[in-house]
Formats: C-alpha cells, structure tokens, sequence
C-alpha cells in the first residue's frame, strides 16, 4: 500500500511540477510576443507621425531641398530604402541634390533607381547620410560613425527643422 500511495505522490508531483513548469515557459513566450507586438506599434505610430509631419510641411509650402540648399548639401546617402526611404528618393529624384546611394541591411532584395549598399560595405562620400529608420537613428549613428566621418541627419529632425 506505501508503494501505490508513494507511487500516486510521486506521479502527483511529477504532473504538477511539469505543469507549472510548462506554464511559465507559456507565460515567458506570451510575454516576449507581447512586448514584439508593442515594439511593432510603436514603430509604426512613429511611422504615421512623420509622414503626417511630412505632408504638413508639403502643404505649408516648405521643401526639404530648400533644407538642403540652406545647409550646402547637394549629394546625400540614404539609409532605409522602406516607405520613409522611398518617398525621399521621389521627393528627390527631379532635384539637383543627388542621391548618391542607399544603405539598407536588407540591401540584396531591395529595387529602387539607386544603388543599395550593405552598412559594411565601402560607402562613397557624400555631404550627409540621411537616416530614414528614425526609431533606430543612435544605433545607426553610432555604428557608421566608426566607418565614416559624414553629417548623419535623422529624417526627423529634418522635418522639424525646416
């Protein structure tokens, strides 16, 4: 009779260790797909700003070529060739500042008129690099100022600046 009883705790105790234990690895994963999802909005909300932040500037009038021409830029990079990267080359594309170039870490499957670079590829001079990932712009930033020495400048604070 010890045994059945030992063997029923035993096995009791089994389940129940394996049960909790399998609910906390739920619980982690729910938790990590959570805070994705969250990350993912926060991206896209900043996203939607911007382009509103964009078209306002369109609709007063002002010109992000004009910003350049203020600065003495006439040749950039662009880094991002998602929806900000490909709105920027067309706002460019019938301007006298060149676009030399973009930067995209997906850069093999990306087609666009212009030629995308890897980051740790050999990044031809421009006046500045345009970055148009804005929720990553330290990062960016920080990593390409260890290989080149040119004006970075978040699309963002483009937009408001000018």
């Amino acid at each position: 009779m010890k045994k059945v009883v030992g063997t029923v705790l035993s096995l009791t105790s089994g389940v129940l260790i394996g049960s909790a234990a399998g609910a906390a690895t739920i619980f982690k994963k729910k938790q990590k797909e959570k805070e994705e999802w969250k990350n993912m909005s926060n991206k896209h909300l900043t996203l939607m700003l911007l382009l509103n932040r964009w078209l306002v500037t369109k609709q007063e009038g002002k010109s992000i070529v004009n910003y350049f021409h203020e600065k003495g830029i006439t040749s950039i990079a662009i880094y991002g060739m998602s929806y900000l990267g490909e709105r920027l080359l067309d706002e460019l594309k019938n301007s006298d500042i060149e676009v030399k170039y973009a930067i995209d870490l997906n850069a093999n499957n990306i087609c666009t008129d212009v030629d995308v670079l890897l980051p740790s590829q050999e990044l031809p001079k421009v006046d500045a690099i345009v970055v148009t990932a804005v929720s990553f712009f330290y990062d960016i930033q920080e990593m390409l100022s260890k290989k080149v020495d040119y004006a970075m400048i978040s699309l963002e604070d483009i937009l408001n600046e000018i």
